[in-house]
């Protein structure tokens, strides 16, 4: 087994720690913890193909592995609460598309300038990032192999020249300080333990004067007619499933503290409102049912195991976002864009 075989290097290189997949979670913990022993560890689970990760899991129990999906990126990929399945793939790529201009329509970085895109999943924000500023450098890094290499086919495919891809982990980034002018987060903080310290490693990417632009969702700031209990539940199951997972749901209110944390100045935080009704018939297929009812519906197995919520309840609740589609629905969702400087 791929794993098994991997292991032992492992161990040569971390004084004879080997960790195996009969060995409780709170020893893998541990080791995650140990920074460089946790750094190759990371590396390892991230480079897993599916049928290794599908061993993990009839041997772990799920939140565990879920943790390690959500907060490491690719290793877990199945029990990542979103998923990095093709059709998760396909809801990041719907999502990006329907909100090319509410995002990105002010992101734009001057010819010559040198951008880094830390998080760039499969390449989702990567194309209209790279579109819009057809000058910059730009380079774009993921902890998962699989996302950085659908990413490069997303770019290549788009016909793009100024990405160069690298597979990295946000918090070992292989730069020397002071690399990049600026630097572009979309939708990354929400899945990380300690945003903070994300935020102060690609602070001492930025050259001083340069920037960073931070864009992240709020499942808080849903709300929708007509009101359903179910589905306000349903959505909650995906909030406290990335609380488990050591991530937040909700980390869009807290641009502006977290940033400030983090010893950027000059901090300014724009609410993105989605509003969707029966005259938007775009948004109502690309963001009420492709972006965020399909997000939602995603994390049923995992709310079922985890005993949330009844699979009747859910599924009526999957059921009411999806009557907020019709011709007399209303669906209301709010991003968070900030920006700031080093």
């Amino acid at each position: 087994m791929l794993y098994q075989c991997r292991v032992d290097s492992f161990s040569a290189r971390n004084g004879g720690v080997s960790p195996r997949l009969s060995d409780e979670p709170s020893r893998f913990r541990a080791l995650l913890a140990k920074e460089e022993k946790g750094r190759v560890l990371r590396q390892l689970l991230a480079s897993l193909p599916a049928n290794e990760i599908a061993v993990f899991q009839k041997v772990w129990p799920a939140p565990f592995l879920s943790s390690l999906g959500m907060v490491y990126g690719g290793a877990m990929s199945n029990a990542y609460v979103h998923g990095y399945d093709p059709r998760e793939n396909q809801r990041l790529q719907d999502q990006a598309s329907t909100l090319v201009e509410l995002l990105h329509a002010d992101t734009a970085y001057p010819a010559g300038s040198r951008v880094l895109e830390a998080g760039c999943g499969v390449g989702s924000q990567t194309v209209t990032l790279a579109s819009k500023s057809p000058g910059a450098i730009i380079t774009s890094i993921d902890i998962s192999a699989a996302s950085v290499a659908a990413a490069r086919k997303a770019v290549e495919a788009a016909g793009i020249r100024n990405v160069t891809f690298q597979q990295a982990d946000i918090f070992h980034l292989p730069f020397p300080p002071q690399s990049f002018d600026h630097v572009f987060v979309c939708f990354v903080l929400e899945h990380l333990t300690q945003p903070v310290e994300a935020l102060r490693v690609l602070k001492q990417m930025v050259e001083p004067g340069g920037t960073i632009t931070v864009i992240e969702g709020d499942h808080g700031s849903t709300y929708f007619y007509p009101e359903s209990a179910y589905a306000q539940r349903a959505i909650q199951c995906q909030v406290d499933l990335q609380a488990r997972a050591g991530g937040n749901a909700l980390i869009g209110r807290q641009l502006y503290p977290l940033l400030h944390a983090a010893g950027f100045y000059d901090v300014h935080v724009s609410p993105r409102m989605v509003y969707v009704d029966g005259s938007k018939p775009a948004l109502i297929d690309g963001f009420t049912k492709r972006t965020f009812t399909v997000m939602i519906e995603g994390v049923r197995p995992t709310a079922l195991e985890a005993k949330l919520m009844s699979a009747a309840d859910f599924d009526r609740g999957i059921a009411d976002l999806y009557r907020t589609a019709e011709a007399d629905g209303v669906f209301c969702y709010t991003f968070f864009k900030a920006t700031a400087v080093n």
